[in-house]
């Protein structure tokens, strides 16, 4: 231990865990110190560097809250979030496919009827989301929670608004017997993810915009299925191809049908442009 050099500290740090130590957490730790001590030596890392790199990781632990949570958006952005989620939540074919679970999810939100406004007073066009939740084998899921949430139209979710005391375009529903559900909410729109902070300094940097397409989020859980955290985008939005958190996956985007005034789907009389959007869901069976 004494005669330690950039070559030879990789092994001694290993060798410092102690036989005590979980098996995994073993696992997980030497690999973690070989690639990180690689890649300081791949890239001759600088005493500057590092210490940029620790103000950086310190910056965004310290914009962090009970709102807001740096440390996911760091993760959404570098394409971590969604290299995780891949690879936890590979499923038969046919089942609706998995994305990233996003910032902005919150306990506890609303249980609501079905043709309920979940919006709640979030600006933005009317929007009425129908659909199902089925297993793989095509049989109706009833009683599916369904958690949803999604942005008003100036990209803001209602956690981002200190002026906003309710939860507003996000709520919870059971699916009937059939499996279906149905409510209203608003046109989900584009927005950029919050880059004011060290995450949006870094995508600066990177000549990368903070953008994401308009879409709205889904968690689904059943007894006896595997929980389903995922999205479904809007055809014709921008940033389907570029996503600055890399969630769209092509079987979750669909259209968005616009609607002059007149009688909604549910049997409300619109005096203006509404529209409507609907998805099937198919579950995993748990194994």
């Amino acid at each position: 231990m004494r005669d330690i050099d950039e070559f030879t500290i990789t092994t001694a740090v290993k060798q410092m865990t102690g036989p005590k130590a979980d098996p995994r957490l073993r696992e997980i730790m030497d690999s973690l110190v070989s690639h990180l001590h690689d890649f300081a030596r791949e890239v001759k890392l600088t005493e500057a560097e590092w210490f940029q790199a620790v103000q950086f990781l310190t910056q965004v632990g310290q914009i962090c809250d009970d709102k807001r949570q740096e440390f996911i958006l760091l993760s959404d952005t570098l394409g971590l979030s969604t290299l995780v989620t891949a690879q936890n939540n590979r499923k038969p074919k046919g089942c609706t496919e998995a994305t990233v679970f996003g910032p902005f999810y919150v306990e506890g939100s609303p249980l609501y009827n079905h043709g309920d406004d979940i919006s709640n007073g979030a600006k933005g066009t009317p929007c009425f989301v129908t659909g199902t939740v089925k297993g793989l084998d095509g049989k109706p899921v009833a009683g599916a929670e369904l958690a949803v949430w999604q942005s008003d139209d100036e990209g803001f979710y209602d956690v981002q608004r200190p002026e906003v005391h309710e939860h507003q375009a996000r709520g919870r529903l059971r699916t009937r017997d059939d499996g279906s559900f149905e409510f209203r909410s608003i046109l989900a729109v584009p927005y950029p993810i919050p880059h004011d902070g060290p995450v949006g300094k870094m995508l600066d940097a990177l000549d990368r915009h903070p953008w994401r397409p308009a879409h709205l989020h889904f968690m689904i859980t059943a007894p006896g299925y595997e929980r389903l955290i995922t999205h479904i985008f809007n055809e014709t939005s921008d940033y389907l191809e570029s996503d600055a958190v890399f969630g769209v996956r092509s079987t979750l985007v669909v259209d968005w049908n616009r609607h002059e005034p007149g009688v909604a789907p549910n049997g409300t009389a619109m005096t203006e442009p509404y529209y409507t959007v609907s998805y099937d869901f198919v579950l995993n069976p748990e194994a």
